[in-house]
This record gives structure tokens, sequence and C-alpha cells, in this order.
């Protein structure tokens, strides 16, 4: 009988090893799924990842067309108040008897709307007259013997200008020479 009771036993915990493992396999899962899994997480992230790279390129090709249209338009502002500059002279040039009196004062109008367009446009006249020598801003044409202390303008012959603290245009200059 303790033979029959072993035999019993053993197929007991035979039975007991096979139904853990099945428990076992069933809460595992197989290896075809777990590759299929992946293969899926593996497909959602190509995916986003072709998504973002299309995004990526759209927000590129958008700040390339911005960039475009801001230097093609950059002067749109500037050019409308020089708008009323052109006008003015027009109807100085349509006056059928224009006198002195009222050409130079039509001239000095445009030129207010013209220094006034200047200003909002943050374009800065430069006239260095009396100032020492900056070749940063002035352009010198020549040297002349003056009474003032060497390397002073002495004489300004064309006036310069800057786009915000930017030169656009040096003052052409006459300096004064050092003693000898």
């Amino acid at each position: 009988m303790q033979a029959q009771d072993k035999e019993t036993a053993s197929e007991t915990s035979t039975e007991g090893v096979v139904e853990n493992s099945e428990a076992v396999a069933d809460s595992m899962p197989s290896l075809e799924e777990a590759i299929r899994q992946a293969e899926l997480k593996a497909e959602e992230h190509h995916d986003a990842w072709l998504r973002a790279k299309a995004e990526t390129e759209n927000v590129r090709r958008r700040a390339q067309e911005d960039i475009a249209k801001a230097s093609k338009y950059a002067m749109e502002r500037f050019a409308g108040e020089l708008l009323a500059v052109k006008d003015s002279l027009e109807a100085a040039l349509a006056a059928e008897t224009p006198s002195i009196e009222s050409l130079k004062s039509g001239t000095e109008l445009t030129l207010k709307q013209l220094v006034a367009a200047f200003e909002k446009s943050n374009l800065a006249e430069l006239n260095p007259l009396g100032e020492k020598f900056d070749p940063h801003f002035h352009q010198a044409i020549s040297m002349v013997d003056a009474e003032q202390e060497p390397n002073t303008v002495v004489t300004v012959l064309q006036k310069g200008y800057l786009i915000a603290d930017r030169v656009l245009r040096p003052a052409l200059v006459i300096v004064s020479k050092p003693k000898s």
C-alpha cells in the first residue's frame, strides 16, 4: 500500500506541476505575442517619428517663407511715409505759376515730411562738424591746415546716416592736419 500511496502522491504532484506550468503559460504571454506587441510599438514609434519629421519640415518651410516676406516687405512702412513726400514734390511741380516764396515754403514742408519719415524709421542724420574724426562713422576725403586740434572734422561735404546705430552711409569729411 505504501508503494501505491507513493505512486498516487507522485501522480498528484506531477498533475500539480502540469497545472502550475499551464497556469504560468497562461499568465505569461507567448514569445510570438511578445514579438507582435514589440512590432506594434515599433510601428507606433515610427509613425510618431514620421509625423514629428514632417512637422519639423513644415515649421522650417514656414520660417523660410516668413523670412522671405519680412525682407520683401521690410521697407513697406518707410515707403508709405515717402509717398507723402513724393506727393508734395509733384504738387510743387504741377503749380502753373509758382513764386520763389511758395517754392521755398513748399520745399521746407517737404523736407519736414522727409525728416519725419526718417525719424519714424529710426534713420538718423550724422553731421560731425567740429567732432573728432571717427573712421567708423566718417570717411575722410582730405586733410587741411586748420586752427582746430589734429584729426578734427573741419568741413562736412556730405552728411552720413545711421539706421538704428548702424552706419548706412558714412559722412564725407575734411579733417584738420596735425601741426608740424
